[in-house]
């Protein structure tokens, strides 16, 4: 077993025990994965508490979403995965998590807007408050191939984006290491209650 499946397991696990403890992953919900090599991808195998991983919760699959390990199968939304790490070589990692604050949002906008928050320059290539982060809310599908097709053509459009959720169900984030991605989730999470509590306040 390679060094680079450990240490990507190691911080998988421990992203979602880190998840966990924040509520952002509730019951068997949620995955994670990370690139192996150019052709082959970690992912967590479905059904997964995503706080109490340990060795036996994950499973190796090629790019186009196929099991590499006899006898495990992978997350029904393993496509929104392998899209990402198809269209770039630089992403290392994706999270998927489903936290109250996401999932509400996304079930009343159409895209959560940030402006003017620090936690802003978290992101790659944001380095000023004075910025604009859209983050898109894609309708849910039972249909996972229609959904990527429709998240890989928003992300055609838009290149700059660093993650999106889906109606109802949850945030997608991406990067160039697992630490990078988990940062995303974290400032997205924060950015997301803060966009909530704003709604509040001025109803």
């Amino acid at each position: 077993m390679s060094e680079t499946l450990l240490r990507l397991r190691a911080e998988l696990i421990a992203a979602g025990q880190f998840f966990h403890a924040r509520g952002w992953v509730p019951a068997t919900s949620s995955n994670f994965s990370a690139r192996l090599g150019a052709d082959e991808m970690l992912i967590t195998s479905s059904g997964q508490h995503k706080g109490r991983l340990d060795e036996h919760g994950f499973l190796r699959a090629d790019l186009q979403g196929n099991a590499l390990d006899a006898g495990k199968r992978p997350s029904a939304e393993t496509g929104l995965h392998t899209v990402m790490y198809r269209r770039d070589p630089a992403i290392v990692c994706v999270l998927h998590t489903h936290s109250v604050n996401a999932t509400v949002l996304s079930m009343r906008l159409d895209e959560v807007v940030f402006e003017g928050y620090e936690v802003q320059k978290a992101f790659p290539n944001v380095e000023t408050h004075e910025s604009r982060v859209v983050i898109p809310v894609f309708p849910n599908s039972q249909d996972i191939p229609a959904l990527v097709a429709v998240v890989d053509a928003y992300l055609d459009a838009n290149p700059q984006t660093v993650g999106y959720l889906i109606r109802g169900h949850g945030l997608y984030t991406w990067g160039a290491t697992v630490a990078d991605t988990q940062r995303h989730i974290e400032a997205l999470e924060f950015l997301f209650e803060c966009v909530y509590r704003q709604l509040l306040l001025d109803r």
